[in-house]
This record gives structure tokens, C-alpha cells and sequence, in this order.
């Protein structure tokens, strides 16, 4: 079994569904007693969100960095960032470590391809829906993203990070992100991307219509595949 480095705290909330997901799905696969080797470098959430909110991207490329670096140096076989909007930051990331980095948004692509669907709604920060960064990997793969208007937008935002990111689950907000996604369905939305780690927290298939697509889900499967395979 090869071990997976995780890069999380961002939050710690989505942080423990990575590391449940993966062992649930490792012992899935071997049985018995059998869980995952990992490695965790956990960040301050903090330092993180001021960063972003001041737009110092290179500090935050520094940061985490200078974790993946780490995380491979102690004996990670591959590497996961655990937040959708940090994945801004990837390819400089990648680009500073030897080891495979696992994209959260290639392995949505794959996941949204095996489904048969090119059109989906894309719910995250504002970073995650308004930068290109995202929209753009998943247009390499052939799939065209819709986002919330800007009032949608603000209130997905500020749930995530006065909200979600602190464990906070409200049923008013669960009501507004689902009255979202039906706005974007009737816009031709064929899916919908939970593209913020703590998304899949609020939001399940069960809630809606449409098919979900939960990134925490998928990354830490596809951080499992990696590691299984012979």
C-alpha cells in the first residue's frame, strides 16, 4: 500500500471527512482491519483565510509548498490538496515536488464523464466560481460550468466561510443552496459540482434532483485508488 500526503486544515472540518472517507474506503477494498497509511500536514486555517481574503496568493503558494515538500520528504507516494479553492495554487505546487499530485478538479471531470454530462452547476467560494482556474480544467475535459449570479454567489460565499468552515450547519442555508441549484438547473444544468470540500456537509444526492458531485468524496477515492494499485 502506498501512502497518501494530505494537505488539510482548510478547513479542519472538511479535514476529517478526508481521513474517515479514505480508511472507510480502504478497509472497503481490504477487509478485516485494514486501513490506510497517510500522512497529514495540517494547516492554519487562519493565516490561510487572511491570505485569501488579501489576495497573496504567493504566500499562500509558499505555504503550501513548503508542506508538499515536507509531505514528501517524510515518505508520501502521492499528494492531495484538501480544498477546491486552493487547488489555484496547484500546478505551482505540483511543479515543486516529485510525486504525483491528484487534481480535485480532474477527478470530478472523470467522475461528471462517466455520467454522460457536459453542462453542470459549480458551487464553491467566489474564488472557485469566478477565477478561471477551476472552470478551466474542467473545459480541458470538455465540460462547460454554469455559476449562481453575483447575489447567489455572496450568499454561497458567506455561508462557506462564516458558516461551514467552523462546523456551523444551518437549515436556512441548506434551503438557499438548494433553491441555488434548482436557478441553475432551469439554466441547463445537467449536474452540480459541490466544489467546496465542506459543501458535501450540507448538501447530499438525497437533497436534490440533479446529480452531486461530492469533490471530498471523489479525491479522497481517487487518493485510495492510487494507493491500492499494484
Amino acid at each position: 500500500m502506498k501512502t497518501i500526503g494530505l494537505i488539510g486544515g482548510l478547513s479542519w472540518v472538511s479535514t476529517l471527512d478526508y481521513y474517515r472517507i479514505i480508511n472507510e474506503e480502504v478497509n472497503k477494498s481490504r477487509g478485516g482491519d485494514e486501513a490506510s497509511q497517510l500522512i497529514l500536514y495540517s494547516l492554519n486555517y487562519g493565516k490561510i483565510k487572511k491570505l485569501t481574503f488579501a489576495g497573496d496568493w504567493n504566500a499562500i503558494i509558499i505555504l503550501i509548498t513548503n508542506a508538499a515538500q515536507k509531505l514528501e520528504k517524510a515518505g508520501a507516494d502521492c499528494l492531495l490538496i484538501c480544498a477546491n479553492t486552493m487547488h489555484k495554487v496547484a500546478n505551482e505546487v505540483k511543479a515543486a515536488i516529485s510525486i504525483p499530485l491528484i487534481h480535485i478538479a480532474d477527478v470530478t471531470a472523470d467522475e461528471i464523464k462517466m455520467s454522460n454530462l457536459n453542462v453542470v452547476a459549480l458551487l464553491g467560494t467566489e474564488y472557485t466560481m469566478k477565477l478561471d482556474f477551476y472552470k478551466e480544467r474542467l473545459a480541458g475535459h470538455g465540460i462547460k460550468t454554469i455559476i449562481p449570479d453575483n447575489d447567489e454567489m455572496g450568499i454561497i460565499n458567506n455561508a462557506i466561510y462564516d458558516e461551514l468552515g467552523k462546523g456551523i450547519f444551518h437549515e436556512k442555508t441548506k434551503k438557499n443552496f438548494l433553491r441555488i441549484i434548482n436557478n441553475l438547473a432551469d439554466r441547463g444544468a445537467q449536474g452540480v459540482i459541490l466544489g467546496c470540500t465542506e459543501i458535501p456537509l450540507l448538501i447530499k444526492q438525497s437533497d436534490c434532483d440533479l446529480p452531486v458531485f461530492d469533490t471530498t468524496f471523489l479525491h479522497a477515492k481517487a487518493a485510495v485508488n492510487f494507493a491500492l494499485a499494484s
